[in-house]
């Protein structure tokens, strides 16, 4: 399965898309990015006349990348013609650095396990200096059999 492929199989669209490009995947870890637009709604709000990007929407993105695109490459030989079903069902992140409105981040997942539809990653998103700013343990289940 293509990287574009993978994206093409993403049960999210805009404005809740928060995956622009897969740079790397196989079987065991992922390499992604997103550029957080400047004009997103959740910035009018969250801080006034400081606006960063919201925890939450940062493990999203994490979760997008890290578990979504991963998984639905572990899944390559079970999804032919459907697109599956992914839910969040534990995070443990950490935060250290704010996004800030117009920033690229790059998110890298490693997987600790795939098995019975759960899939467990390290995952960590960079800031485009380079720098870390949150990290931690996410895992989710890949749903195929949506009935």
């Amino acid at each position: 399965m293509t990287k574009e492929e993978v994206l093409s199989y993403l049960p999210y669209s805009k404005p809740f898309l928060f995956v622009d490009t897969l740079e790397y995947i196989d079987e065991n870890s992922v390499k992604g990015s997103y550029t957080f637009d400047k004009d997103l709604v959740f910035y009018n709000g969250h801080f006034i006349n400081n606006p960063v990007t919201p925890g939450v929407i940062l493990t999203e993105t994490m979760a997008q990348i890290g578990l979504a695109c991963l998984g639905i490459y572990l899944l390559k030989d079970t999804i032919q013609q459907q697109q599956p079903g992914i839910a969040l069902t534990s995070s443990e992140v950490s935060y250290y650095l704010p996004v800030y409105p117009g920033e690229v981040v790059n998110v890298v997942a490693n997987k600790v396990y795939f098995r019975f539809g759960k899939l467990k990653c390290q995952v960590a998103l960079w800031n485009e200096a380079g720098q870390l700013v949150c990290d931690g343990t996410l895992a989710g289940m890949i749903i195929t059999d949506k009935k």
